[in-house]
């Protein structure tokens, strides 16, 4: 690895107001290790990302996440995970974490994983499915929060999880900076949703200062 992966994680996260301990970050230095072996042969980032922009792109923006879990016991559904980012990241971070990653992609679930063994997460469940499929990930699933980076319409997304609503999740969801011209568009959906806006919290990637937004969403009473 031609980046110093320990020093940029442990230096960028802490601008977040992430405290990584020792552990977590070598967690997280095997998945990045795995990561880039398995690019060479399956298409899990783009190939033109150089390892800073992974490390500011993928794995801190996913610990981003972090602060807004709550110290307590939580299970964070991350649909769409790709390649993990957020929860198999946030899941290196704070291996206590349930997290259950939804990937509908054979390749993608079986670097998920392997990565989560790997590196000894055993809170983490990989289900190879879509977010839709009843059988797999069935309405009463248990979780605290919802999140996604890899969809962009808001919509259909906050559609796509009414039926998780009777639990009352926390929806999170990672945005860049056109986050606004989203919520114009989702209006009709939201308006129907039992969700609703509750919070907004913006940051910045730390390495290459590009503009964030995080969206909280809160079952309506």
């Amino acid at each position: 690895m031609s980046v110093d992966f320990a020093a940029t994680l442990t230096r960028g996260a802490q601008a977040l107001g992430v405290e990584l301990p020792p552990a977590a970050v070598a967690r997280l230095g095997g998945y990045f290790a795995e990561l880039l072996q398995w690019s060479k042969k399956t298409n899990l980032v783009s190939t033109e990302a150089g390892e800073e922009e992974i490390v500011d792109k993928h794995f801190l923006d996913s610990l981003a996440l972090l602060p807004h879990l709550g110290e307590g016991p939580a299970h964070l559904l991350d649909i769409g995970s790709g390649a993990g980012f957020p929860g198999l990241a946030c899941a290196a971070a704070r291996p206590e974490l349930s997290v259950t990653l939804v990937e509908p992609r054979l390749k993608r679930t079986v670097f998920l994983g392997h990565v989560a063994r790997k590196v000894g997460l055993t809170q983490v469940r990989v289900l190879c499915c879509r977010a839709e499929d009843r059988d797999r990930l069935p309405d009463t699933w248990p979780c605290t929060h919802i999140t996604c980076r890899a969809l962009t319409e808001l919509g259909p997304f906050l559609h796509m999880v009414e039926r998780f609503a009777p639990s009352a999740p926390t929806v999170i969801c990672m945005k860049g900076p056109k986050w606004q011209e989203e919520m114009r568009a989702a209006a009709p959906l939201l308006a129907a949703s039992p969700y609703r806006l509750s919070a907004e919290r913006p940051y910045r990637l730390p390495l290459s200062g590009a503009e964030r937004m995080l969206l909280f969403f809160t079952v309506h009473r």
